[in-house]
C-alpha cells in the first residue's frame, strides 16, 4: 500500500511540474517579440520599434505610411484582446463570443448601424487619410498573419476564435464608440420622461435644476405628454439598460495652459488629464511614431492610426469633454391603418428598413429589423416584440437623432492632422474636420501662443423649440427639427488671450451673451474653480505646481455642504463623535482620513432619504449613476428650494407635524455611520477613505465575473471625489462598493514648450493587455501617486534602459 501511495504522490509531483512547466511556456510564449528583425510584407522600407525602460514603442520610420503599419503592428502586439473588442463592439458582434449576455447591447448598436455608418464614413475621407487607414490595417494584419505565439488569455477563456483581419471601418467604427462613451444627451432626456410619470414640472426643475446661475430654461409643461406614454417610457428605459454606457454628468476632464508670462521658463505650459471610465487595460495607449513630416508623441487608442492627445516637435494640445446637446429623442407616431409608415410634418411617411442577423454563441442566430425614420433609427426597436406591450408603446415608437452618425463626420481625419500641425492656423484647419465628440482642445506652441477652439457639430434648435432639447420630441412637429449647424467660426474660441491663460474642467464655457444653445446640462465649476484658485496662488508656474495642480484633492462641493453637516443635531454618541470629527476638516479627499468617509456615506443617505419618496426606487437608483446628487441637495438644504415638499414623507399619509429636513438629515447621519460601523468596524478613528474609494480598473469583460475580476482588475487607493481636480468619481448605486472610483483621470499629461522633451505624462495601468506580462499595471501605482514618465522622442535618450529594439523588413 505504501508504493502505491508513493506512485501516486510521484504522478502528482510530475503532473504539478507539467502545469508549472505548461504555464511558464505560456507566459513567456505568450509575450510580444521585442527584438531582432522580422520580415514583413506591406512595408516600403525597414522600421525600428525601440521600447524604452517603460515599455513605450517608439516607431522610426522612413514614411508615414510605413510608421502607421508599424503603430497598427504595436497595437496587435500588446492590446490584441482590446482590438478585438474596439472591433466588435461598434458592428454588434460581441454576442459572437460572449453569448447571449452582449446580445442586448448588439441589437442596441446594430440598430444604430454605427458600423454601417462608419462605411458611409470611409467613403468620403480624404486619399491621404484613406491610406494611413489602409497602412494601419495592413499591420494589424501583418500581425496575426506572421504570430507564433499562444493568444492572450481572454482568447482561451472565452473560447474565441482568432482574431479576424483589421479594416480600416473597424478604426472609424472605433472613434465613433468614443463619441458615444462622451455622449449620453439622450438618458439625460429619458431621465425627465422618467420623472414625469411621477413629478410635476416644477418638481423636475428642481430637481435637475440648471447650471449655477442660469435661470431655469422656459419649456412647455412635457409632463402630461409624457403620463399619456407611460409604455413607451418603459420601453425606453429598457433600451436604456441594453445600451453601451457613456457619458456620466459629473465625470469630465482639466485642461490648462498658461502663457509664458505666467511660467518661470518665459513659454507656455499645458496640463491635461481626461476622466474616463477605468479599465484594465486602460483605454490608452502610449506611442511616439517618427517619420518624415511627423514627429508626434502622445495617447493613441488602439484601433485608431493617430496621436490623440500629444505634443510633436512645435506644439502640444489637450482636450475635455464640451458635453453638447448633440443627441435628440423623437416620439414617432405609427399610422394606425398602416404600420409601415410614421407621421412627419407633411404627412405619411414609409420607414426604411433593413433586416440584422445576429450570431450568438451556444444559440440560434437572431433575426430582427431595424426602422428609420428622418430623424435617424428607431431606437426602441432594439428590444424583442413584446406581445403584451402597452397600448400606446404600439401606436408609438422613438427614434435617436445624433451627430456622430452622419456621412461627413470627418473626426478621425482630424485627429491625424492636429499630429501634423506646425502652428495655430494649421491646428485651427485641422479642428474644421472634427465633428463628435465636442471638445474644449488647448494648445500651446514653442513660438509662445496658446490657444483654445471648441470644434464640434453642435446642431441649431429652432427658438420656436419650447423643449430645448432637454425631453423626448413629438417626431411630427416642424418646430423640433434641426436648423443646420453652428458655423465653425462661430464655436467658441480663443487665442492668447489678455488673461494669459484657458483653463476648462466641463464648466460652462461661454458667456449669456453667447448667441447659440450649447447645452444646458455643463458639469458643476468645482473643478474649474480649483483650478483658478490654484493657478491664482503662484505668480509664475512650472511643472512642479502644475503636477501639484493634478495632486490636489481638496472638494469645493465637500466645503459648500459641510456647514449644514456641521449643524446636524446628532442623536447618538457615535454621531456626536463623527461631526466632532469633522471640526476643522477643509473637504480634503485624503486616502488617510475618516472625514471623507463620514461625509460621502452621509450624502448618499442624505440624497436616499430626501428624494427617494418622490423618485421611487428604480428611478433614484438610475439617478444615482447618471448624476451627481450634489446640486439638487444645495438647493433643497441650502437655497432651501422646495425644502418642506422634498423633505416630508410623500409615501405616508399627511401627519400633523410633516417630517422636517432637520429631523430627516439626523435620521441620515445615523444611517451612513450604522453602515460605515458594518463595513469598517467601529472605531470611526481607524476609518479611512482609501479603504473605501479603491480605483477599480475593470476588465472587460472578465470584470463581471468575480472569480476572474480578481485577477484581471486592476485596484489602488486614490484620494479625491468627483468634485476635486483629483477626481474619483463613484456610484452610488452599488450597494457592495458604492465609494469604489471607477471614472477617473485615465491619463495625466504635462507639457513644457521652453523644452518639449521635459514634458512627462502617465496612464491608469501599463502599455500591456497581457494579464502575465510585468508591463500589465507597472503605471499603476505612479499614477495613483501622481507621478509621471518621461515623454522624450530623442533617440539617444530613448535608447537609455531599453527594453528591446525590433527591426520590421520588408
Amino acid at each position: 500500500m505504501t508504493g502505491i501511495l508513493k506512485k501516486v504522490a510521484l504522478l502528482l509531483a510530475l503532473l504539478l511540474m507539467a502545469l508549472l512547466a505548461a504555464a511558464l511556456w505560456y507566459r513567456n510564449a505568450s509575450q510580444p517579440q521585442i527584438d531582432g528583425n522580422l520580415k514583413l510584407s506591406g512595408l516600403n522600407a525597414p522600421v525600428d520599434i525601440v521600447r524604452d525602460a517603460e515599455g513605450i514603442p517608439h516607431i522610426y520610420a522612413k514614411s508615414t505610411a510605413d510608421a502607421y503599419f508599424a503603430l497598427g503592428f504595436v497595437h496587435a502586439q500588446d492590446r490584441l484582446w482590446q482590438l478585438e473588442l474596439n472591433r466588435r463592439i461598434p458592428a454588434g458582434r460581441l454576442s459572437e463570443i460572449l453569448g447571449p449576455s452582449a446580445l442586448g447591447t448588439d441589437r442596441f448598436l446594430r440598430t444604430l448601424g454605427v458600423r454601417r455608418n462608419a462605411e458611409r464614413i470611409l467613403a468620403n475621407l480624404a486619399p491621404e487619410t484613406r491610406a494611413a487607414l489602409d497602412a494601419y490595417a495592413r499591420g494589424v494584419n501583418a500581425y496575426l498573419e506572421n504570430r507564433s505565439g499562444p493568444l492572450p488569455p481572454e482568447f482561451i477563456l472565452s473560447g474565441a476564435p482568432s482574431p479576424a483581419p483589421w479594416h480600416p471601418v473597424d478604426s472609424i467604427g472605433w472613434q465613433t464608440m468614443m463619441a458615444w462613451d462622451l455622449g449620453s444627451n439622450w438618458t439625460q432626456e429619458l431621465l425627465r420622461m422618467r420623472a414625469s410619470q411621477r413629478l410635476s414640472l416644477g418638481q423636475i426643475n428642481e430637481f435637475l435644476p440648471p447650471y449655477p446661475g442660469d435661470p431655469v430654461m422656459v419649456t412647455q409643461d412635457y409632463t402630461k405628454l409624457y403620463r399619456e406614454l407611460s409604455g413607451t417610457t418603459q420601453q425606453l428605459a429598457a433600451v436604456a439598460a441594453i445600451a453601451p454606457p457613456s457619458y456620466v454628468e459629473g465625470m469630465g476632464s482639466n485642461n490648462w495652459v498658461v502663457s509664458g508670462a505666467l511660467s518661470e521658463t518665459g513659454k507656455p505650459l499645458l496640463a491635461n488629464d481626461p476622466h474616463l471610465g477605468l479599465t484594465a487595460p486602460a483605454l490608452w495607449y502610449f506611442a511616439h511614431l517618427s517619420a518624415p513630416g511627423l514627429n508626434v508623441i502622445g495617447a493613441t487608442l488602439p484601433g485608431i492610426p493617430s496621436v490623440v492627445l500629444g505634443r510633436n516637435d512645435r506644439i502640444a494640445w489637450g482636450f475635455t469633454n464640451t458635453a453638447p446637446d448633440v443627441q435628440d429623442l423623437f416620439i414617432e407616431r405609427v399610422n394606425p391603418a398602416n404600420k409601415k409608415q410614421y407621421q412627419t410634418p407633411d404627412g405619411w411617411a414609409e420607414f426604411k428598413t433593413r433586416t440584422e442577423t445576429i450570431k450568438v454563441k451556444g444559440q440560434q442566430d437572431v433575426t430582427f429589423d431595424v426602422a428609420e425614420t428622418r430623424h435617424g433609427p428607431v431606437i426602441t426597436g432594439a428590444l424583442p416584440i413584446l406581445d403584451k406591450a402597452p397600448l400606446d408603446a404600439k401606436k408609438y415608437v422613438v427614434s435617436f437623432a445624433w451627430t456622430a452618425l452622419r456621412p461627413d463626420d470627418m473626426t478621425l481625419q482630424a485627429g491625424m492632422k492636429f499630429n501634423q500641425a506646425q502652428n495655430w492656423q494649421q491646428f485651427l484647419e485641422a479642428a474644421k474636420d472634427f465633428a463628435s465628440p465636442q471638445q474644449n482642445m488647448v494648445y500651446a506652441d514653442v513660438d509662445g501662443n496658446i490657444g483654445f477652439v471648441a470644434p464640434a457639430r453642435v446642431p441649431i434648435r429652432k427658438p420656436e423649440n419650447d423643449l430645448k432639447g432637454l425631453a423626448p420630441a413629438p417626431g411630427w412637429d416642424a418646430r423640433y427639427d434641426w436648423a443646420g449647424f453652428i458655423p465653425f467660426d462661430e464655436l467658441p474660441h480663443q487665442f492668447n488671450p489678455a488673461s494669459q491663460r484657458i483653463a476648462t474642467a466641463n464648466q460652462k464655457i461661454v458667456g449669456p451673451d453667447y448667441p447659440h444653445f450649447l447645452t444646458s446640462e455643463w458639469t458643476l465649476p468645482y473643478r474649474a474653480s480649483r483650478i483658478n484658485q490654484l493657478l491664482d496662488a503662484r505668480p509664475k508656474h512650472n511643472l512642479a505646481s502644475f503636477a501639484e495642480i493634478q495632486k490636489d484633492y481638496v472638494s469645493l462641493a465637500a466645503q459648500e455642504l459641510l456647514p449644514i453637516l456641521r449643524n446636524t443635531v446628532p442623536k447618538t454618541d457615535r454621531a456626536k463623535e463623527a461631526l466632532d470629527t469633522l471640526q476643522g476638516w477643509n473637504g480634503s479627499m485624503d486616502t488617510n482620513r475618516p472625514e471623507p468617509l463620514i461625509f460621502n456615506a452621509w450624502m448618499r443617505a442624505a440624497s436616499r432619504q430626501i428624494f427617494a419618496d418622490e423618485l421611487g426606487e428604480a428611478l433614484m437608483n438610475d439617478y444615482w449613476e447618471q448624476r451627481n446628487v450634489h446640486q439638487p441637495l444645495v438647493n433643497v438644504l441650502k437655497n432651501k428650494d422646495g425644502e418642506g415638499r422634498w423633505c416630508a414623507d410623500v409615501t405616508k399619509p399627511s401627519p400633523a407635524h410633516p417630517q422636517t429636513c432637520d429631523e430627516l438629515l439626523s435620521a441620515s447621519l445615523d444611517l451612513a455611520l450604522s453602515e460605515l460601523v458594518q463595513r469598517y468596524g467601529p472605531e470611526i478613528s481607524k476609518w479611512r477613505w482609501g479603504d473605501a474609494h479603491v480605483a477599480r480598473s475593470e476588465h472587460r469583460p472578465f470584470g463581471k465575473v468575480d472569480a476572474l475580476a480578481r485577477f484581471f482588475d486592476i485596484r489602488v487607493p486614490t484620494p479625491g471625489d468627483t468634485f476635486t481636480v483629483n477626481v474619483g468619481r463613484y456610484n452610488l448605486r452599488d450597494e457592495k462598493e458604492p465609494f469604489t472610483s471607477r471614472h477617473a483621470a485615465s491619463l495625466r499629461a504635462l507639457y513644457d514648450l521652453s523644452n518639449l522633451e521635459n514634458s512627462r505624462f502617465i496612464h491608469s495601468t501599463g502599455q500591456s493587455g497581457n494579464l502575465l506580462s510585468p508591463l500589465y499595471s507597472n503605471f499603476t501605482q505612479r499614477w495613483s501617486e501622481v507621478a509621471y514618465v518621461p515623454m522624450k522622442m530623442r533617440r539617444d535618450d530613448v535608447e537609455k534602459k531599453r527594453l528591446g529594439v525590433l527591426t520590421l523588413e520588408p
